[in-house]
């Protein structure tokens, strides 16, 4: 439990550029503005958006992100030291850099002597003074340093003296952090203990003496950021963290390269349960097994069930022995209390009913439920019921509050769909792509039978039901579907197998996610889709009421 004389430690996220070359992980811009706010909504202070000018989507992520900030995170941009034998200040990448927009910039360089001379092609010399110029210049411009240390570990130990001189390089040009990489995931924590430890003092003694110099040089301080190669990540953060490290720097569910990243869904609880550190609000720590399962599921990939802290069988319990003494006393084989993290316990054989996170989740979409009446009930017996399925709610928001509307008895009947048929054109030795897709529907009794072409059958069948609808609801001309997943739960059972869609429309202002579950794939997405339509309408007629009640 932290309190107000905890420790403070700054989380740093970097899922949005490091996670994203996790391999089979690919995501869109509407993907990234989700979770940079999804993480904002966590409390997270820094959030590492990107390389800008490295590709398209990154620059206008950061664009969106100018015209519409986040709440009180600092999104940062992430480049590199500039190229050997150039100046900073004509760097073509530098000026993407300044025109992100953001305040705080993360810049890396080279610690090691064999990536200078072996990668860079330059030599050591001038490696310095690419940190220094590219720091400098970026100062200068109004910008605050980050400083990655990239491969620091490993420079250390086969060149400590000229590892020291690339920090001091980035101190003496203004970062005012100095984050060491354990970018081969290679190092063990006892090492990092040592080597941070060593570094907190020397780096100390060279930010005091600037501050004698000038008040306005920054006291440098130390971050870690950690690879999971060795299966060390969250240990050797853990490890740098107690030697001094004021920084922690991780992805969500673990997400990057090769073997991935410290996990900060780990990182989180252990530093602020635990160790007794300040990292994010209490009521934003129980967010987090719902944010680790949102990411996954915006980012497409299954969530790992058996994830510490906030995977669904993290206090899951089965055996008769364990069982028995967890209803007398949790503490027995439950390391934390589940809720502290947004998770909760499971009983296998005979699941305690979690009722509380019903209402609370009720809650943050403005409905009140009473947990004494029936409704309330029937809405965790329907949830339990649809996750038996194969149906996720924790990025379908919009599906569950129809769900809720349901039980309560109060969802707005705008159609009922009476049926669907879908042609589509195979052409040999092309691809088939067009879709002809016919649907009938009933509003207020009557009942509208349309056709509509699309590219695929899903595009079919969205236009197809506009069609039928817009002469009802002219607002529909203005829902866009704008982004569709496919996952498939049970792929061992062929073509048979069970599928789950994730369909994300938006109208220009809002944006909301339905989920579909079926083992035919148009189902499922038909299913998804007339939920997004309906949601949407919801959201219409909630905005029209309000505007009227407030006349």
């Amino acid at each position: 439990m932290t309190t107000n004389s905890s420790p403070q430690l700054w989380l740093y996220d970097t899922t949005l550029r490091d996670g994203t070359q996790r391999e089979g992980l690919s995501v869109s811009i509407e993907d990234k503005l989700r979770i940079a706010r999804r993480l904002d909504q966590l409390g997270i202070p820094f959030i590492e958006g990107g390389w800008p000018g490295a590709n398209p989507k990154d620059v206008q992520f950061f664009w969106q992100l100018q015209e519409d900030p986040l709440k009180q995170a600092e999104i940062v941009a992430f480049c590199s030291t500039r190229r050997p034998n150039s100046t900073a200040a004509t760097e073509p990448m530098l000026q993407d850099i300044l025109a992100a927009g953001t305040r705080w910039v993360t810049i890396f360089g080279k610690s090691w002597d064999l990536h200078v001379t072996t990668g860079l092609k330059t030599t050591l010399e001038e490696n310095l003074a690419m940190i220094r110029d590219t720091i400098e210049y970026l100062r200068s411009q109004g910008r605050r340093i980050i400083y990655d240390a990239e491969h620091w570990f490993d420079g250390y130990k086969h060149n400590r003296d000229y590892a020291l001189q690339t920090l001091e390089a980035a101190i003496a040009s203004g970062a005012e952090w100095l984050v060491l990489c354990d970018t081969n995931g290679g190092t063990l924590p006892h090492e990092i203990s040592q080597i941070v430890q060593d570094v907190v003092q020397v780096t100390g003694d060279w930010g005091l003496g600037a501050r004698k110099e000038s008040s306005q040089s920054p006291i440098p301080q130390i971050g870690i950021h950690t690879h999971n190669d060795s299966e060390m990540a969250v240990a050797n953060a853990i490890a740098a963290v107690m030697a001094g490290a004021k920084m922690v720097q991780g992805t969500i569910n673990g997400y990057g390269e090769r073997c991935g990243n410290a996990n900060l869904c780990s990182l989180i609880p252990n530093l602020q349960l635990k160790a007794g550190y300040s990292c994010i609000t209490e009521d934003q720590l129980t967010q987090l097994t719902e944010a680790s399962r949102f990411v996954s599921e915006v980012v497409n990939l299954a969530p790992d069930e058996h994830a510490p802290f906030v995977g669904r069988s993290a206090f899951a319990h089965k055996g008769g022995i364990h069982v028995s003494a967890v209803e007398r006393n949790p503490l027995t084989y439950e390391h934390i209390q589940p809720e502290q993290v947004g998770n909760r316990r499971r009983i296998v054989i005979s699941e305690q009913s979690g009722l509380s996170n019903v209402l609370a989740k009720a809650r943050s979409f403005g409905i009140e439920l009473d947990q004494q009446k029936a409704e309330a009930r029937e809405i965790l017996q329907r949830l339990k019921d649809l996750e038996s399925e194969g149906f996720q709610f924790e990025a379908a928001e919009a599906s569950f509050v129809l769900l809720m509307h349901e039980a309560l008895g109060d969802r707005q009947k705008f159609f009922e769909v009476k049926g669907f048929q879908v042609h589509c054109d195979l052409i040999e030795g092309k691809e088939a792509s067009n879709a002809l897709a016919t649907v009938k529907v009933a509003v207020d009794g009557k009942n509208i039978l349309e056709a509509a072409e699309g590219n695929g059958p899903v595009a079919a069948l969205d236009a197809a039901l506009r069609k039928a609808l817009v002469n009802f609801y002219p607002q529909i001309a203005t829902f866009d579907l704008t982004d569709y997943k496919v996952r498939i739960l049970n792929g061992h059972t062929g073509t048979a197998a069970k599928t789950r869609v994730l369909v994300e429309s938006g109208n220009g202002r809002q944006r909301w996610t339905t989920v579909g579950v079926s083992t035919n794939i148009l189902a499922a997405s038909y299913q998804a889709v007339v939920e997004g339509l309906e949601y949407g309408l919801l959201l219409h007629s909630q905005a029209e009421a309000a505007v009227k009640a407030s006349s």
